[in-house]
């Protein structure tokens, strides 16, 4: 059994790094990327506070392979299946960096599955020079992310890489 709780006084940094270990604890031996990613989309749910929607979308996917397909998440359901280069998890696919979006109502071509999201963080989860999938968080508060959490998502999707 897994407990992990982050401590309430951790600055960012050591937050993302708490959230990493945590990570690469609870995916450590099992090989099955859904499942990983399932414990990770938890683990985001329980570190990281002013979330309505925290999971995965896997790359790969559609006739041509440029579309995401809903993957394991914690939140509301979720729009299955996202072309590259549409709304902000399209465009993190597509251009395979970070997007951090802090107003998604100002986003071209935004695809809004929960109306209550107002920002967005999407990092790309990168294996062996290949997009694997996007970590897609959302906030129903205006600029909820910043710079610091972006590098935080950054560091852990290239921890979780081998795994998911």
């Amino acid at each position: 059994m897994f407990e992990f709780a982050p401590h309430a006084d951790l600055g960012k940094p050591a937050l993302y790094d708490a959230l990493a270990e945590a990570a690469v604890a609870v995916t450590a031996g099992e090989a099955d990327a859904v499942a990983n990613m399932a414990n990770i989309a938890a683990l985001l749910w329980q570190f990281l506070p002013d979330l309505n929607w925290a999971g995965f979308y896997r790359a790969g996917h559609g006739a041509s392979g440029n579309e995401l397909l809903l993957g394991p998440f914690q939140g509301k359901p979720a729009c299955i299946r996202i072309p590259f280069g549409q709304g902000v998890c399209g465009a993190a696919a597509a251009r395979m960096e970070t997007q951090l979006v802090v107003d998604v109502h100002a986003f071209p071509g935004h695809i809004a599955c929960d109306a209550a999201s107002r920002s967005e963080l999407v990092v790309p989860v990168i294996r062996d020079g290949a997009l694997v999938s996007v970590i897609d968080l959302d906030s129903p508060t205006l600029a909820r992310f910043d710079a610091e959490d972006a590098r935080g998502i950054e560091r852990l999707a290239a921890r979780i890489a081998s795994a998911v």
